[in-house]
């Protein structure tokens, strides 16, 4: 047993937040930022003032953004917060700030801490920040054994202090911004740095700083996301959509709703719910007054909109055999591990043995599996296993799926061991 899966096996009752609620101290309200609410920065000269003061701070920087999802169109930042010794926490408004970069230079050396980073990275990477180096308190708390990981719970848990969640899932685009959001907003950094530190030390009781390590600088260098292929096949209750000249359907509303947000800048589902389109997909209906039948094209749509997605049905309608999207993504990768067993009865049961054992190492280990190791690329290795399977051609696998050292470390004994076992 190595060093992590003992102390993991004996982790603390303040690391898994399982202790019974009346053996605690209740939590602390945390009401007001310490040094009050920071006014918003929103021009040049005061950005400029923020840079300084940060570029003079030291230590970790705490940083967060909040977007309007569910309001607007993409993922655009409307806030951003920071927080650093000597400087301070901030609030900038990146619609009177849009180019942060001289910001992200000037805190580039220092680590950034953020919970959930890569929510927030794609945002902050479109203003002109990147960090070099990171923690995240959220994935820091899930190779802890932590059973929650929002930040209010492990504030809560680790610092004892209970944050006010009340504004997380508001309009942040709005102009000017009320008070108790902007309370809210400089409460969210006002102890990211403490929770680092404390999650540092935990995960050093564990013997699991260095796997966090190699996690954060994985995602510091992970390049942006390539965009989607075929974005509206990802359409709610898509599903239910069988015959090709449905899926038509639903890619020309999907098409056409997009467009409409997109122009005003509000977010899709605002403008045609993905219900309506599946229902529209699956009716076919010939003209805008059958459309107005459908549930989600009822009386509050104006007739000039039905015409809109009438149109797209019949752009739809008019399309030839050969001009009908395929069913199904082109499969990059291994099929649904439910067909294994017919196609590959021996890759089934590589990849059942597989499973069986990283759930039990995750268990041991006290994390989730899919931070031990991803459950995809578990399935290409026992679909397409080494021609002879052993622990370096298992770990070159695994290196080239993007599995990190320690990963590797722990798993590629057990499923080389299950790929031997089981026909590999």
């Amino acid at each position: 047993m190595t060093d992590a899966q003992k102390t993991a096996a004996d982790t603390t009752l303040r690391a898994t937040g399982d202790s019974p609620p009346d053996s605690r101290p209740a939590p602390v309200p945390l009401l007001e930022p310490r040094e009050g609410i920071p006014p918003v920065t929103a021009t040049d000269e005061a950005l400029a003032e923020v840079v300084a003061a940060f570029a003079a701070g030291t230590g970790p920087v705490a940083v967060d953004a909040e977007r309007a999802s569910g309001y607007r169109y993409g993922q655009r930042a409307y806030l951003v917060q920071l927080r650093r010794e000597g400087a301070g926490s901030v609030l900038i408004d990146p619609v009177g700030c849009p180019d942060l970069s001289a910001l992200g230079e000037a805190i580039g050396d220092a680590e950034w801490v953020l919970h959930a980073a890569t929510q927030d990275l794609p945002c902050l990477r479109d203003i002109g920040m990147l960090p070099t180096r990171l923690f995240d308190t959220e994935l820091a708390g899930r190779l802890a054994g932590f059973a929650r990981v929002g930040l209010g719970a492990m504030v809560e848990n680790v610092l004892g202090f209970a944050l006010e969640k009340g504004h997380s899932a508001v309009d942040w685009s709005t102009r000017p911004l009320p008070e108790p959001w902007l309370r809210y907003a400089a409460l969210d950094v006002e102890l990211l740095v403490d929770l680092r530190d404390a999650l540092e030390e935990e995960l050093e009781r564990q013997g699991k700083l260095e796997w966090a390590r190699q996690e954060f600088a994985a995602i510091a260098a992970a390049p942006p996301p390539p965009p989607r292929k075929d974005p509206w096949r990802r359409t709610s209750g898509m599903h239910k959509v069988r015959r090709r000249r449905q899926m038509a359907v639903v890619r020309e509303l999907w098409t056409a709703r997009d467009q409409v947000a997109q122009r005003r800048d509000v977010s899709p589902g605002k403008v045609l719910g993905d219900a309506a389109i599946v229902e529209a997909a699956l009716n076919l209906p010939p003209n805008s007054h059958a459309l107005a039948a459908l549930p989600g094209f009822g009386h509050r749509m104006g007739r000039r909109q039905l015409e809109q997605w009438q149109a797209a049905v019949d752009r739809a309608r008019a399309l030839a055999e050969n001009e009908l999207p395929q069913p199904g993504q082109p499969l990059n990768g291994p099929p649904p591990p439910r067909s294994w067993a017919d196609k590959d009865p021996v890759a089934a049961a590589r990849l059942s043995a597989a499973r069986a054992a990283v759930t039990a190492l995750a268990e041991n280990l006290n994390l989730p599996q899919e931070n031990l190791i991803t459950p995809d690329t578990v399935r290409r290795l026992c679909w397409e296993p080494p021609a002879e399977p052993s622990q370096e051609s298992v770990a070159e696998v695994l290196s080239g799926h993007g599995a990190r050292p320690w990963q590797i470390e722990q798993v590629a004994p057990l499923l080389t061991e299950a790929l031997l076992t089981d026909g590999g």
